[in-house]
């Protein structure tokens, strides 16, 4: 079985290391990504792979680079949608997405992200002032992305119940952790998750979670199920993660293995999770 034509790739990055640093690209295991990584080396890494359509998504807090995601989106044929950043506990986030909404290409803006993964405090997504500005997200007609440790996931869900009018997409499958073999806890915080009708995974980041040099399809197909079994087809998006996914994958095996571990799911079923369901949910 093949995935659908048009396939939607929900989750993918850009950085230009002359315009800014990305400090968290530190040590040898992670020298590879200390390049620039543009438009023009993903496009046809992309478009050989059936991608029509792709969503760019933060990499990090620096409130300049969604408007320069933006302009890009607004030049492109592929980038079809942008999920940027903006300070969440700033008095005035409503103002600045608003704001964001009329730059060049911020028709493009589908959703905001912050690296909640980054934050000590387990419950940072709880704090007062951050569902303020989730509400703010919510009603600019925005989704909000979840990149959160295991550890972070019950807050994600008890934020999900707190604000229903706000769809929650959780990145990486909330990063479990495969290299180890260990499904708990990690699944039954996923699942409480997705027990929240307001909630969306992506089948991504697998396999920088896995082993890099020895990861298989068959090794991620357990942590697969788990989230194919909580959210069902029509809450599942596929995301390449390029370039992150290069330490481990190229670009063509990163979409074969999500092919492999959806392998079980029917024809529809498999246009929702590599199209349909990335449409819907970001508006693409």
């Amino acid at each position: 079985m093949t995935p659908p034509a048009n396939v939607v790739d929900a989750h993918h990055h850009f950085w230009d290391l002359s315009v800014r640093d990305q400090d968290w690209i530190t040590g040898p295991d992670l020298a590879p990504l200390r390049r620039d990584f543009t438009l023009a080396d993903l496009e046809p890494e992309a478009r050989a792979a059936g991608v029509s359509a792709t969503v760019v998504v933060q990499t990090i807090t620096v409130a300049e680079e969604t408007p320069e995601f933006l302009a890009l989106a607004h030049g492109s044929d592929l980038v079809a949608g942008v999920v940027g950043w903006t300070d969440l506990t700033a008095p005035d986030v409503a103002d600045t997405l608003a704001a964001l909404r009329e730059l060049p290409g911020g028709d493009r803006l589908v959703g905001i992200r912050h690296q909640v993964q980054g934050e000590p405090d387990p419950e940072w997504l709880l704090r007062p002032d951050v569902r303020r500005g989730l509400a703010a997200v919510a009603e600019a007609g925005l989704v909000y992305d979840l990149v959160v440790q295991v550890s972070q996931l019950p807050a994600a869900a008890k934020a999900a119940e707190l604000l229903p009018g706000l769809t929650f997409v959780l990145d990486h499958l909330g990063k479990p952790p495969i290299a180890s073999g260990a499904i708990q806890p990690w699944a039954d915080h996923v699942e409480t998750l997705a027990a929240r009708p307001n909630t969306v995974c992506k089948l991504s980041g697998m396999v920088t979670e896995a082993a890099w040099d020895s990861w298989t399809p068959n090794g991620l197909r357990p942590y697969a199920d788990i989230v194919i079994g909580a959210f069902g087809p029509s809450r599942l998006m596929f995301g390449s993660d390029w370039p992150v996914s290069r330490l481990a994958a190229s670009y063509t095996e990163v979409l074969d293995a999500a092919r492999t571990v959806t392998d079980g799911l029917s024809e529809s079923e498999r246009t929702e999770v590599f199209t349909t369901t990335a449409r819907r949910v970001y508006g693409l």
